[in-house]
Parts: structure tokens; C-alpha cells; sequence
């Protein structure tokens, strides 16, 4: 490994379709409009997800709307969807250079009524299928009024049916809540099963603010961070036992370190993202991150990547 890349045979893996150098990619939310396509391959990621975009450009929530927690490595948004529209979007993933693998994560406007969602997502998917390697369906934002109800069972199973019939061939994949309940996880992970969905994201920020230290810690929206590190991992198992080998999971939330990283693929992830780790860390978070996974792979005995997942299924 030199610099931040890395090509070591033993992180090697596959998700969406595509052959991927390592498992760790850059989260939703650090490039909500796609402006730095050709650079986080650069920083190590193996592949990033940009967004979230909606069909029309907003301004979002009311600026300060991020926050820092140092004393608890977390951060807490109300940023509200800022961004530029699925058009600008879309022009800027045709003008593209990297092969870098992109997901796009799509959502709703703030104005648009609930009942009238399912359009926004359409529209969203319909401009950016064929573009991307895989499309992330957000229905677990805290920061967009009435969007996590897109999760309750009378409402996801259409909009599932409905996106997955525009597809078009783009693999698509549903983030989720930390915040539901254990049997709402084990549900989704069904309705996604049954819709055609080819996998699960867990997870998004949450509305949480157990055990913080942070004098930010009262401020609203998405916490992320460490924090989220226990409630994600038990999602990921969650959805593990639900979907078993039906569902990719995309596993996201405090994965700081190599060791975050090894307990969130045993825990059932296929691959990873990070986020705030990269706030903290830096631009060398991602090869720290990977140098510390090998470290761990290589105390734990374990020859490749497909070692360290195959654990997880094995426990189900």
C-alpha cells in the first residue's frame, strides 16, 4: 500500500455488480452534488455514493446546520437535502473521467406532499439509471419533514414495486433507519426480498443522543459518528438473518478504524462506508482504515475478506 491507494489481494471484493478493490467507500452526504467525482479515488475510497439529489434544486435547512462532537468522534446534521437537482447531477455523471464505481443516492423535495413521493424518487432514478452503478432510495433522513414514514409498511411495499419496475437494470439499494424497531428492520429486509431490491444500506443518522459529552449534543437532526457504531452493527445482523444471502448490505455508521471496519463485515456487511471517520481522520482515512484492517485480518488468522464475511453467515 502506498499513499492512499491500495491493491492488496486480500481486501479484494464484489458488490452491485461490480469487482471492488476493498470494501470501504465514501458515504452519502460528503458530495451531495457530484462535484468531486474524479478525486475520491484518489483519497483510497473504492467507490463513492454522491447525493442525496432531488428532483429539483433546494437550499435545504437554515445555516449553522452541522455540528461537531469531538468529545463523542460524532457529528450532527440538519443540512435538509441541499443540493443542486437531479439534472446538474446527471450532467456531471455524463462528464465524468473516473472508473471509479458511483452510487447515487435519491430523495424527495422538501414541498413535496407525502402522497406525491414516490414521483420525486421516480424522477430522480429515471434521470440517473444507466449513469451510476447502483441507486440508494432514501426514506430514513431525519432531516426531511414526514420522509422516514416512507418506511412504514402501508406506504414502502408501492414504492419499492414501483422503483424496482424502473430500474431499468441499475441495482438499487434501500438506506434505513437505525431507529426502527427490531422487528420493523427484520420487516423491511423482507419487503425489500419480495420487491426485488437488491440490497439494504444500515444506516442513516440517528435522532438518538444517548451518553454524549458534547455541549453540541442538544442540537437537532442526524447524529453520526461512533455513537452509531452498537445500534448500525445490530441492523446489519439484523437484516442478515432476515435477508440471508438474498440482500448486499452496505454497512455505515462510526466506522472510525480497521477494527470498526473487520466488526461491521463479520456483523453481516458486504461492504462499507464512512463518513464522519473521514472528518476526523482526514484525507488519509480511508488507507489508515485499511492498513489497520489487514492488521486485524492478519491477528485473526484470516487468509481474505470473503473469510471475515463468511463469518457473519454462518451465525445465522
Amino acid at each position: 500500500m502506498s499513499g492512499a491507494q491500495t491493491d492488496d489481494e486480500r481486501l479484494r471484493c464484489r458488490a452491485f455488480g461490480r469487482e471492488l478493490a476493498h470494501p470501504l467507500g465514501l458515504a452519502a452526504g460528503f458530495d451531495k452534488n457530484g462535484v468531486a467525482l474524479d478525486n475520491w479515488e484518489s483519497l483510497g475510497f473504492s467507490f463513492a455514493e454522491i447525493g442525496t439529489v432531488t428532483p429539483r434544486a433546494q437550499a435545504g435547512n437554515p445555516k449553522p446546520r452541522i455540528f461537531r462532537l469531538p468529545e463523542d468522534d460524532a457529528l450532527i446534521n440538519r443540512l435538509g437535502f441541499n443540493n443542486d437537482g437531479v439534472e446538474a447531477m446527471a450532467e456531471r455523471l455524463e462528464a465524468r473521467q473516473t472508473s471509479l464505481p458511483i452510487g447515487v443516492n435519491i430523495g424527495m423535495n422538501a414541498d413535496t406532499p407525502l402522497e406525491s413521493a414516490v414521483e420525486d424518487y421516480v424522477y430522480c432514478l429515471r434521470r440517473v439509471r444507466g449513469l451510476c452503478d447502483y441507486i440508494a432510495i432514501n426514506v430514513s433522513s431525519p432531516n426531511t419533514p414526514g420522509l422516514r414514514e416512507l418506511q412504514r409498511e402501508e406506504l414502502l411495499p408501492r414504492m419499492l414495486e414501483t422503483l424496482s419496475a424502473e430500474a431499468g437494470g441499475t441495482p438499487l439499494f434501500l438506506k434505513i433507519s437505525p431507529d426502527l424497531s427490531d422487528d420493523d428492520v427484520r420487516r423491511v429486509a423482507e419487503l425489500a426480498v419480495e420487491h426485488g431490491i437488491s440490497g439494504l444500506i444500515a444506516t442513516n443518522t440517528t435522532v438518538a443522543r444517548d451518553g454524549l459529552h458534547s455541549r453540541a449534543s442538544s442540537e437537532e437532526g442526524g447524529l453520526s459518528g461512533r455513537p452509531l457504531a452498537q445500534r448500525a452493527g445490530d441492523v446489519c445482523r439484523l437484516v442478515r438473518d432476515a435477508g440471508g444471502e438474498r440482500l448486499e448490505i452496505i454497512g455505515v455508521g462510526g466506522i472510525f478504524t480497521g477494527n470498526d471496519l473487520y466488526d461491521r463485515l463479520s456483523a453481516g456487511a458486504d461492504i462499507c462506508q464512512s463518513y464522519t471517520a473521514f472528518v476526523y481522520r482526514g484525507p488519509k482515512a480511508a488507507s489508515l482504515t485499511l492498513n489497520e484492517l489487514l492488521t486485524r485480518m492478519q491477528q485473526e488468522c484470516v487468509a481474505g475478506l470473503q473469510d471475515v464475511c463468511r463469518s457473519s453467515r454462518t451465525k445465522t
